[in-house]
């Protein structure tokens, strides 16, 4: 069973794309691209109208694909449904770190794309530096991230060099991905916001529940204000998001 299949009944409800992370994403995709293959498209963010085929490998998550999106297929990132050089441009978005072999995945996509790959990740190493959240109070989830997480400059020399660029995250970003919330502190106590967050979700509720007690006390001491008074001035921050982008 795709991992989504269990995780992603509710997954559009709080995963919806955020129109700065999109600008950075079709930019970097480029002018004069005319066709696009999105891979562990899930529900469909991000996908530029150039889009002409999703691949994901959870039925629950085609499902939710809105009316009017590119047809998907069922497929796995290691074994693409395509020929070679199918298309101008392949893109694969907070994805990798849930394939069983990166490097094949990587491989496909520089097999099916004339021109371009673009992949977005995360730098574990700042990740973990930066997020208050797993630093502070779900080490355990970091932990897990740590046995997943596929570094931006490892996937730069599997797609044969790369530029790496950093994405920084909205203080009201629409999608609810993992540190979308830095700044909104009271949102990691929804569990249906974790629900949409695969480090929240497949670490476990148990696990986690320890950490989340003590938030919960300190937003309502007023001590995680005192701590973290400086971001709440930011308007954006680096929690370690990373576009790879690859010219073929």
């Amino acid at each position: 069973m795709a991992t989504y299949d269990s995780l992603g009944t509710a997954y559009a409800r709080t995963r919806r794309p955020d129109p700065r992370i999109a600008a950075r994403i079709h930019a970097a995709l480029g002018d004069g691209i005319t066709n696009v293959l999105n891979v562990g498209a899930g529900t469909g963010s991000y996908e530029p109208p150039q889009t002409v085929l999703a691949v994901e490998p959870s039925r629950v998550m085609l499902d939710q694909r809105p009316p009017g999106a590119a047809p998907g297929v069922r497929a796995v990132a290691e074994h693409l449904p395509l020929r070679d050089g199918a298309v101008d441009a392949a893109m694969a978005l907070l994805t990798v770190h849930h394939w069983s072999d990166p490097a094949a995945g990587i491989r496909e996509l520089r097999r099916v794309a004339r021109r371009r790959v673009v992949v977005l990740t995360w730098d574990q190493d700042v990740f973990r530096e930066r997020f208050w959240l797993v630093r502070e109070y779900l080490p355990e989830a970091a932990a897990f991230d740590d046995t997943r997480a596929v570094p931006a400059g490892r996937l730069a020399d599997l797609l044969g060099g790369a530029r790496q660029e950093t994405v920084p995250v909205p203080h009201d970003c629409a999608d609810g991905f993992a540190a979308a919330y830095w700044r909104r502190p009271h949102a990691y106590l929804d569990p249906r916001v974790r629900a949409g967050i695969s480090l929240f979700a497949q670490t476990g509720e148990d696990v986690i529940a320890p950490g989340l007690a003590r938030l919960a006390d300190d937003l309502t001491s007023g001590r995680w204000h005192t701590r973290h008074a400086g971001l709440l001035a930011l308007d954006a921050a680096d929690m370690g998001y990373r576009l790879v982008v690859a010219e073929l």
